[in-house]
């Protein structure tokens, strides 16, 4: 699950200089080079000195996502992280004084007009359209005491590099690179951010996220198939819902309830910092003491108990779309540490990865069968058991149903034959280079270092993780394939052409 989650964890990094032309962090003995700190409110610091450029990268990954939402508040956890874009009591406004009692009056009146929207047709029109002009009119009257995009305006001027944020179902990250000179800029921004945030124009960023969820779900048939998909494959566990939210719960997420969320997982205690580059350990200790250590630590939200049960049989769904046809095959599999995990791992390289793959050279180049295919070892998540996916297209005029057969025929084979040790070799190989390219700029190395402290509660899993691969033989790959990528444990999703029925002639003509 490496391979995939380090492409996760910085998919822009990974087509940094090859290692040939800069030194393997791993190699220079990553586990010596890193230093750890936790200060008194519980936030953890992994640092590492990298004195290539005057450049320092900060990844503030809080363990807070899609999966911590409870029920009806579908979406909160990426909702907030546009919020935090939005300022705090000194960053983003004219005259907070001034500001706020406009906030509480839209809170007021947002959550007055949710709650009539939300009777229905039982609503009291003439009242929801009172309430829609009085906030419609707060929210021009708040616009005068906004300075907008100010934070992103300060990193701007001060040299920041990929200042962004993103939310998994699995954590909430913010990232950013900056002159070195500049780390105390950071520590002042975000540890404000933290602690003094105010989630201004919250109803507009509603409307602007569900947008985001039509554009990227509802109008495209790859998001609407990989949904669905998802949706299927579990019943019970929280996986099954969008980190974006469904549309239902988008149209009335509170902002008593998103404020909440803040309250719970924005905490100290459920951070984790990596901050790598052109530093002096000892300095960004004093120096993220005194902006985040006065900020209290919580009591954390006890651990999520549901499982998600044995499948007992195949799950199919066909999705149809005016689009090309494309398959989405999962299989329910173990997360790390366990061993499967591992393995995994080297089978999803030994089927897609490079032109040489299994899959790929079968289905792409000597069959022709398929315009494409892929898979992921650990979707949608990380944190919890979840699937092997494969994911593939036809190529026209061949359907789903042979290209289902080629890839099962495929796994058979893996399920009952040994790969050849040259083969395995190779993809191990592949999968150092790999983790040494993602680790060679500042940016992949904070982002794998924060992202495995998080997932594994320990990010030496990344220096572990070749050790175990190298351990790894023919006949476990074959067991494990044998025992996971079995019918039982398979769901299918199936994205289809919508039919157009041609109309009837009326018999009149032109």
């Amino acid at each position: 699950m490496v391979s995939s989650r380090i492409r996760q964890a910085g998919s822009t990094v990974m087509l940094a200089l090859m290692c040939s032309v800069l030194p393997s962090v791993v190699q220079a003995g990553l586990e010596d080079r890193v230093q750890e700190h936790t200060l008194e409110n519980g936030m953890k610091i992994l640092m590492m000195e990298r004195h290539q450029s005057p450049t320092v990268s900060m990844y503030m990954k809080f363990k807070a996502g899609s999966v911590d939402e409870w029920t009806g508040i579908g979406g909160t956890a990426h909702l907030l992280e546009h919020m935090l874009f939005k300022g705090t009591t000194s960053l983003g406004t004219t005259d907070w004084e001034k500001e706020r009692p406009i906030l509480e009056e839209i809170e007021k009146v947002g959550a007055a007009l949710d709650v009539e929207r939300l009777r229905g047709s039982t609503g009291d029109a003439m009242k929801i359209n009172e309430l829609s002009a009085r906030l419609k009119k707060l929210q021009e009257e708040h616009k005068k005491h906004i300075i907008k995009d100010e934070i992103d305006e300060i990193y701007s001027k001060a040299g920041a590099v990929g200042f962004n944020a993103f939310t998994s179902r699995d954590f909430t990250t913010y990232v950013i690179s900056l002159p070195s000179n500049r780390f105390e800029l950071w520590c002042r921004i975000e540890s404000d951010r933290m602690a003094d945030p105010v989630l201004r124009e919250y109803y507009s960023e509603r409307d602007v996220v569900m947008e985001e969820r039509r554009r990227s779900y509802d109008s495209r048939p790859s998001g609407t198939l990989y949904e669905q998909f998802i949706a299927t494959a579990f019943t019970a566990h929280p996986y099954r819902a969008p980190t974006i939210g469904w549309m239902s719960e988008l149209r009335f997420l509170s902002l008593e309830n998103t404020k909440k969320f803040r309250k719970i997982y924005y905490a100290p205690n459920n951070t984790i910092v990596a901050v790598v580059g052109d530093i002096d350990p000892e300095k960004v200790i004093a120096m993220m003491t005194r902006y985040f250590g006065g900020i209290p630590s919580q009591e954390l939200h006890r651990g999520l108990s549901t499982a998600e049960p044995p499948q007992k049989g195949e799950k199919r769904i066909k999705i149809e779309y005016d689009a090309n046809p494309m398959v989405s095959i999962g299989f329910h599999k173990p997360t790390l540490p366990s061993r499967a995990d591992y393995v995994l791992d080297i089978a999803s390289a030994l089927l897609t990865h490079g032109r040489t793959s299994r899959l790929y050279k079968s289905l792409v180049q000597e069959k022709q069968i398929a315009i494409s295919v892929d898979t992921t070892n650990g979707s949608p998540g990380g944190r919890f058991d979840s699937l092997f996916v494969i994911d593939a297209a036809p190529r026209h005029p061949h359907t789903v149903a042979e290209l289902e057969v080629a890839i099962y025929a495929e796994l058979d084979t893996m399920a009952t034959e040994l790969v050849e040790e040259r083969e395995l070799q190779k993809v191990i190989n592949q999968t150092e280079a790999n983790m040494i390219r993602g680790m060679n700029s500042n940016s992949g190395l904070a982002s794998s270092l924060s992202y495995f402290e998080a997932l594994a509660g320990d990010w030496r899993y990344l220096v572990k993780y070749l050790d175990v691969i190298k351990t790894i033989k023919r006949e476990e790959i074959r067991d494990t394939v044998a025992k996971y990528f079995v019918p039982k444990n398979r769901t299918v999703a199936e994205l289809v052409k919508t039919s157009v029925e041609p109309q009837k002639s009326d018999g009149k003509g032109d």
